[in-house]
C-alpha cells in the first residue's frame, strides 16, 4: 500500500493548534523566567484573572485549559501570597468568584513585560498592520467557534447526541 501524499502546505487547523502549542511553551518560559517568584501556573492563573474579571473558579479553569483541581491548588498558593480573593458567587452561593487584590499589581506588571517578550517574539518581523490583521482574524475564528460551541450546548440534548453518532 502506498503512503498517501503529503500536503504542500499543512491544514490550517493543524497550523493553528501547533501555534498554540508553540505560542503557550514560549509564554511558560517566559513567565518561568520572569522572575515575580511564581510557577507558570500561579501565572497564567494570575494573568487569566486579570483578563476575565469576575469568572466562577470552574469558568476559570475551563478559559486556562486546566482540571478544577489543578486551578485550586495555584489558587490557594495565590491567595496564600494575599494576591486573590475568592468571593461567593451572589447568584450561587456553592460557586466562588476569584478577583485580583491590589497587591497583585506589581506580579501583574511582571507577567505581561515577559508576556510581551514572548509575543514580540512571535510576531517579529511583522508590521504593525499584519499584527492587527491577525489580531482580528484570530479574533473571528473564535468568535465563530464559541458561537458553534453555544448553539450545540445550547442544542436540545438528543440532537447532540445524533449528531455525536455520526
Amino acid at each position: 500500500m502506498r503512503p498517501l501524499p503529503t500536503p504542500a502546505t499543512p491544514p490550517l487547523g493543524f497550523l493553528l493548534v501547533d501555534s498554540a502549542r508553540l505560542y503557550r511553551a514560549r509564554i511558560d518560559r517566559a513567565f518561568d523566567g520572569a522572575g515575580v517568584g511564581l510557577t507558570t501556573g500561579e501565572a497564567r492563573a494570575l494573568a487569566h484573572i486579570n483578563i476575565n474579571p469576575g469568572l466562577r473558579q470552574s469558568a476559570l479553569a475551563e478559559k486556562m485549559s486546566v482540571e478544577p483541581m489543578t486551578l485550586v491548588g495555584f489558587l490557594d498558593r495565590l491567595e496564600g501570597m494575599g494576591l486573590v480573593v475568592r468571593e461567593a458567587d451572589p447568584t450561587d452561593r456553592r460557586a466562588k468568584i476569584v478577583a485580583l487584590t491590589d497587591a497583585a499589581r506589581p506580579y501583574l506588571d511582571g507577567i505581561e513585560q515577559a508576556a510581551a517578550r514572548a509575543r514580540e517574539e512571535a510576531t517579529r518581523g511583522f508590521s504593525d498592520e499584519e499584527r492587527a490583521q491577525l489580531r482580528e482574524f484570530l479574533d473571528r475564528i473564535r468568535g465563530n467557534l464559541a458561537r458553534e460551541c453555544a448553539n450545540r450546548e445550547g442544542a436540545p440534548r438528543e440532537t447532540r447526541t445524533k449528531e455525536a453518532r455520526r
